[in-house]
């Protein structure tokens, strides 16, 4: 758990605080305004007269030689006469696509330490809600402050709203969102990595740097406030290196597996290689696995595990806690992946997501394999969701374990993304939480019973999501 986490749980409780955040840097790794940009450059909306007086007024800027409200305006220019509602979809797109796998792990487990702890959580930020918004709601934030751009009739008119959510004007911000909203920010809390949000953390009873800049790091260490830094994005050489030998792990496994089956001893050698796997690619990874309700994964086979997809290291995960007597069941497109004849020597069951006729009748096998005893593990969702919380739940899994007549063992990842993060490429050493629920019953389940388990199960993976310290 982070210190500052810990921190947040453990606070003396005060009904006047209200956490404030910073957004870009402090709640995600990197700056949104960047992956604006970056997207309108590679579609060709900016000329070459636009990008040049953008870099103009970023040097001035940077400089010192114009202030945030102009260079602000510079940017808005770019937008002129886009509607809006063009530029809303745009920051949803990015926000899948770029912006939710830099979201710091340790910034949903903060958010969530105050909220329960009954503090608001308000995001104050001199981005535009375009960029924030996406951000805020993933977090399930209470509040944004930030910066507007100017719409008239549903258009952008290349203009802003003054006064603008920077400096000073965060802490402008800040104050009347607690008159209209209660509480104090003098009892309150700020994160923050830059020097310029200096004058609201200077009022705060709790000023956390976060993330720092090379100046607030030295006001930090002047006035004697505690610096934090999150190193859970990004990419660090010793990272790679684990992440390079955690991969050779697997082909190191499945190599200790062959001489059992060379005997003709395929289920043994599959166990020993799945085995190897989860222990020494964790360790070697540096990621520990803390599970409340493990005895659930060994009280009730043969079943049918299902778990909340959000990271690519779930595989490790599910060899790590389950161990021997399992096959699982994968996207068609796996098919092309250079790890094809390990999956295929693990017994990987391939289906086509988007062809439902086809998809049933490749799931006969599955149906097979647990009538000989071995679990089944699928992720309900089909693909990895971009926040902690799961997407819809395809009905699927529930009609397997209905039709072979066993129970369906839900496990839940609280946080697996924070060891790999959806289209990341590089695991960072976590410790990952894991609840394995009690199993459901699926006995006496008819066709429709299937079908309504799988919306109340996703439910109650939505509240052990959100319930958990």
């Amino acid at each position: 758990m982070h210190p500052l986490v810990r921190e947040a749980r453990q606070a003396s409780p005060d009904p006047q605080a209200v956490a404030f955040f910073d957004l870009d840097r402090t709640l995600v790794h990197g700056f949104t305004a960047r992956t604006f940009l970056g997207e309108r450059l590679k579609g060709g909306h900016l000329s070459l007269s636009d990008g040049a007086r953008l870099v103009r007024s970023i040097r001035e800027f940077q400089a010192g030689k114009i202030g945030f409200s102009r260079f602000l305006l510079e940017a808005s220019r770019l937008y002129e006469g886009m509607p809006e509602r063009e530029l809303e979809e745009l920051g949803e797109m990015l926000f899948r696509k770029r912006i939710a796998s830099r979201i710091y792990p340790e910034s949903y487990e903060l958010v969530q330490a105050h909220q329960r702890a009954g503090r608001k959580v308000v995001v104050v930020s001199s981005a535009t809600r375009y960029q924030a918004g996406p951000v805020v709601r993933a977090l399930g934030a209470d509040g944004l402050l930030c910066c507007e751009l100017e719409v008239a009739d549903g258009v952008l008119t290349g203009e802003i709203v003054r006064p603008v959510v920077y400096g000073v004007g965060k802490l402008r911000a800040a104050r009347e969102w607690t008159e209209v909203h209660g509480g104090s920010v003098e009892a309150s809390w700020f994160y923050s990595d830059g020097i310029e949000d200096l004058p609201l953390l200077d009022e705060v009873a709790h000023p956390r740097p976060l993330n720092p800049d090379a100046a607030l790091t030295r006001e930090a260490a002047h006035r004697g406030w505690p610096v934090h830094r999150l190193q859970s994005r990004g990419t660090r050489a010793r990272d790679v290196v684990r992440t390079g030998v955690g991969v050779s792990s697997m082909v190191a496994s499945v190599l200790a597996g062959l001489p059992l089956l060379a005997r003709g001893e395929v289920e043994a050698s599959r166990n020993r290689a799945e085995t190897l796997f989860g222990e020494i690619g964790t360790r070697i990874a540096g990621i520990q696995v803390q599970v409340d309700g493990e005895e659930h994964l060994w009280d009730h086979r043969p079943c049918v595990f299902v778990f909340n997809h959000q990271s690519a290291i779930e595989p490790l995960l599910i060899c790590k806690l389950l161990k021997r007597d399992f096959v699982g069941i994968g996207k068609a497109e796996l098919q092309q992946s250079i790890f094809r004849p390990i999956f295929d020597y693990a017994g990987v069951v391939y289906v086509e997501r988007f062809n439902k006729e086809r998809a049933i009748e490749a799931l006969q096998p599955v149906v097979d394999a647990l009538g000989e005893g071995k679990c089944v593990v699928i992720a309900p969702e089909g693909t990895r969701s971009r926040t902690p919380m799961p997407g819809p739940f395809k009905k699927g899994a529930f009609h397997i374990a209905r039709q072979a007549g066993v129970p369906l063992v839900p496990i839940v990842f609280h946080n697996s993304f924070a060891a790999l993060p959806k289209k990341g490429r590089v695991v960072h050493p976590s410790t990952v939480r894991v609840t394995v629920l009690p199993p459901v019953d699926t006995s006496a389940w008819t066709y429709d019973d299937a079908c309504d388990a799988a919306d109340a199960l996703r439910a109650r993976y939505v509240q052990v999501l959100g319930a958990r310290g």
